[in-house]
């Protein structure tokens, strides 16, 4: 029997991971409220524009070797592996992946974000298949040094609908809501009674949501370019000429979603509308980092468009925050401040979050004894 009352807000990569999780338990009975549900195509809900992928990294020295940040993508690998196996209606395959390095990258924006990436001998050698160095005489001029590996890259038009489906399988209850406050969502229970704990899975928006107001949070703009063109690897670059809060990456997500090209890495940067200029940019360096994106001989007119996209990476000084706490009497557990990497640390991360979640029902039934 379902007696465990469970609210968890937000329905982006993280919030609905959680909810997957928990909802594995027949004693909890969920229901998420979110503003923005897969589908919808906002400013303010980040993880449709993902690309999505497997690419370890570091964050503001969060993500060195040894760290919860390893712990948490080391920990999602084994399921996203399995899910691309056994599951191809999630949406994610394999793809072989290629990072290139330049050392003079190092201290920018984009240098920083790709440190533990572009590291020799990085601690995921050890998790990714077919993890090797590539030898410096196949390297190009300005190239210090390469690799590549197995990795996977995650269509989130296909993989977020998934996550809804297999936790209304579970009994999850989703609505829509606005809330001003962290404590009104215990209110937001299908039941119509309070709910025992509220999993905050709102990214950015805990900058400004009443009970949290976190302002260790900010955004890093990422414009992307989607297109039709499929150079048949994964690639990306740990900075550009151009700008050191530019950067190259393209992926290409599976079940025909086609090619994502990247990109920045703006901190502090709001705008929601794609930059023309940039855009141009993108295109013109993914085709010098990769030619077989295009026919021979052709330029950025050799790319077929999909769309133009932005989309806020939310980053969070120190790192993510998973932990518990109450507010306003209500018991609440925070998942949130994933910046660039919600896909690949999702499950690590809700992990951690239903520990929480568990804990604070355990004190609960205590208390009522």
């Amino acid at each position: 029997m379902a007696n465990n009352r469970i609210v968890i807000l937000g329905a982006g990569v993280s919030g609905l991971t959680t909810a997957y999780l928990l909802s594995q338990d027949a004693s909890n009975s969920i229901t998420v409220l979110a503003k923005h549900m897969p589908g919808d195509y906002d400013i303010e809900y980040t993880s449709p524009w993902a690309g999505a992928n497997y690419l370890p990294y570091v964050l503001q020295g969060v993500g060195k070797a040894g760290s919860d940040h390893e712990r948490w993508e080391r920990n999602t690998w084994p399921t996203l592996r399995e899910l691309t196996k056994n599951h191809p209606e999630a949406g994610i395959h394999f793809q072989e992946t290629i990072v290139y390095n330049r050392t003079k990258d190092q201290g920018s924006a984009t240098g920083e974000w790709f440190s533990e990436l572009v590291q020799k001998d990085p601690w995921y050698m050890e998790v990714v298949p077919d993890f090797q160095d590539i030898p410096a005489d196949q390297l190009a001029p300005g190239i210090d040094n390469a690799s590549k590996f197995t990795s996977v890259c995650i269509n989130t038009a296909v993989y977020l609908p998934w996550l809804v489906g297999q936790c209304r399988k579970n009994g999850v209850v989703f609505k829509r809501a606005v809330l001003k406050h962290i404590a009104d969502a215990a209110n937001g229970h299908h039941s119509g009674q309070k709910a025992d704990v509220v999993v905050n899975c709102t990214g950015l928006s805990s900058k400004k949501l009443g009970g949290v107001l976190d302002d260790k949070l900010y955004p890093a703009r990422g414009q992307i370019v989607v297109v039709r063109n499929d150079p048949g690897k994964m690639v990306s670059i740990s900075g550009t000429d151009d700008g050191e809060d530019e950067v190259v990456y393209m992926m290409t997500r599976a079940a025909g979603g086609g090619t994502v090209i990247g990109g920045s890495y703006q901190k502090n940067q709001w705008d929601p509308l794609p930059d023309p200029n940039l855009a141009v940019r993108i295109m013109k360096r993914a085709i010098a980092l990769c030619p077989e994106l295009v026919e021979k001989g052709q330029g950025i007119e050799g790319l077929d468009i999909i769309r133009h996209g932005v989309g806020l990476r939310p980053l969070r000084e120190g790192g993510p925050r998973i932990e518990a706490e109450k507010i306003d009497g209500v018991s609440v557990v925070h998942n949130y401040g994933h910046g660039g990497f919600g896909y690949q640390a999702s499950f690590g991360c809700a992990e951690d979050a239903v520990k929480l979640v568990q804990e604070t029902l355990r004190r609960k039934d205590k208390a009522k004894l």
